[in-house]
């Protein structure tokens, strides 16, 4: 049976990586500040701990994993990454994280690491045409990201690379493309854009009006969980680390984005367009490098995920009201 440890294992991407790991047959063990909040983890055995302190880092840490997954990390949507006020903690929880990680995993021989990194430590120069963005993996020098949230991933990929050249790990690195889901923060100020305007069109009535930050023609592509998993999984077991986008290559305004989900909601809507953080004006996953180096490719519609997400945030509402 193989060993594995997920760390993030309380998070959105992390507890669906449990369950998929599960279906496996895998043994699993998930590390977190927290648990799951909105399903009871499926890992065999879960530590509630903060991986910024060694000691808990190497109590999680305890024996040679087949695989690690690294995804706890101090993130969140526009309204967290891109306000200016958590831009120290951004930089210094996951730095602090990742610096741990990499040392106890030499410490146990551990080879195989994935690490999520994230679209977000593109330059910001290259996402300024919402109609034509530039995100081949190979466009990410000069650096300049838009946020400390993405400088920070950056700098990690970087120590993760160098861990594989100087400390003979075998390093598979991702740059997400904002994954959504199920079972993701949807309400608590962390949410990104499609739990956002679940719940937004959630609590409208029909024929009311939502809120949107900017003008709406920013552009973004967005991944369902479950691509996101069958990606994930496929780079770490292969042969070749990365960095490498995942996500998909669908891109839409945020005012399309509300109005799929009008559409699967089966309500109309006026928008209202309003201040607030964006981020960069464009962004959409290049996924010309996974296809050609592992031979497989994101499917799914957006709209085919936005289906299977809405009724759950849409149950979150009913909940809470």
């Amino acid at each position: 049976m193989k060993k594995v440890l997920v760390l993030g294992a309380g998070g959105f991407i992390g507890a669906h990586l449990v369950k998929r790991l599960r279906k496996e047959g895998c043994w699993v063990k998930g590390v977190d500040l927290k648990l799951p909040p909105y399903a009871e983890t499926q890992a065999n055995d879960f530590l509630k701990g903060d991986l910024r302190d060694p000691l808990v880092c190497r109590e999680a840490i305890n024996t040679n994993f087949d695989e690690v997954y690294q995804l706890a990390a101090d993130m969140g949507g526009a309204g967290y990454i891109f306000v200016g006020k958590n831009d120290y903690d951004i930089m210094q929880n996951s730095a602090s994280i990742n610096l741990n990680v990499i040392e106890f995993c030499r410490k146990k021989d551990i080879k195989r690491i994935f690490y999520s990194s994230s679209a977000c430590m593109y330059p910001e120069y290259n996402q300024l045409d919402p109609g034509d963005p530039n995100l081949k993996e190979d466009s990410a020098y000069p650096a300049q990201p838009d946020s400390e949230y993405g400088w920070e991933k950056l700098f990690s990929e970087r120590l993760f690379l160098a861990a594989a050249r100087n400390k003979g790990l075998e390093v598979r690195i991702a740059r997400y493309h904002n994954i959504f889901g199920s079972e993701g923060s949807w309400n608590d100020g962390r949410e990104k854009a499609p739990a956002a305007m679940c719940r937004k069109v959630a609590f409208a009535k029909n024929g009311g009006e939502i809120e949107i930050w900017g003008d709406g023609k920013q552009t973004r592509s967005f991944l369902h969980i479950d691509e996101c998993l069958e990606a994930t999984l496929r780079l770490t077991r292969s042969d070749w680390q990365g960095p490498v986008n995942i996500g998909s290559d669908e891109m839409v305004t945020i005012t399309e984005l509300a109005n799929i989900i009008m559409d699967v909601a089966n309500k109309k809507l006026s928008i209202k367009y309003i201040e607030g953080p964006i981020g960069v004006k464009g962004r959409n996953s290049d996924n010309t490098l996974y296809e050609k180096k592992l031979g497989w490719r994101v499917s799914k519609s957006l709209k085919s995920g936005i289906e299977k997400t809405y009724p759950w945030i849409e149950n979150q509402v009913k909940i809470t009201n």
